[in-house]
């Protein structure tokens, strides 16, 4: 939908929610403590302490081919760290449209996320999460102690 068409809808009384973007993703890492903003492969990706813990993930002819006869998920694609693949079972057992996996991520913690059907709160928890996952400890407390309880397991 167009922004024309978003303003009409919105002029009617019609609730339109906004497809959540790699520029979204971003705003939301870099308000995070110490995060880099880098490109690997003509891909963006955040990291902080060195260790990437959010990057923007095309899917390979390999990744396509594993697909089947099914259509791969469109659009932007983010892999997001999780703490470990206990957490990426629970993460994926939650159910949040959008979130994903796929054979390459066997054995891997982490997650994919389908950008234009997340929703903003549950990519933000997940970025945090994939943050903590990341962060040097002093850094992630000192974070948690910030912003409340119920961050860190």
């Amino acid at each position: 939908m167009n922004a024309a068409a978003r303003a009409t809808a919105v002029c009617r009384g019609q609730y339109v929610e906004r497809v959540v973007t790699l520029d979204d993703v971003a705003k939301i890492a870099l308000e995070l403590p110490e995060v880099v903003e880098g490109e690997r492969h003509g891909k963006r990706n955040w990291s902080v302490a060195g260790k990437g813990f959010a990057w923007e993930r095309s899917f390979s002819k390999a990744d396509i081919k594993r697909f089947g006869g099914d259509r791969p998920p469109d659009g932007a694609i983010l892999a997001v760290r999780v703490e470990d693949l206990g957490e990426k079972e629970a993460v994926l057992a939650e159910n949040h449209k959008g979130f994903f996996t796929i054979p390459h991520f066997n054995g891997y913690a982490a997650v994919l996320i389908q950008l234009k059907v997340v929703g903003k709160r549950a990519l933000r928890d997940a970025l945090i999460d994939g943050w903590l996952a990341c962060a040097p400890t002093a850094l992630a407390d000192e974070f948690v102690a910030r912003t409340g309880p119920g961050r860190r397991k």
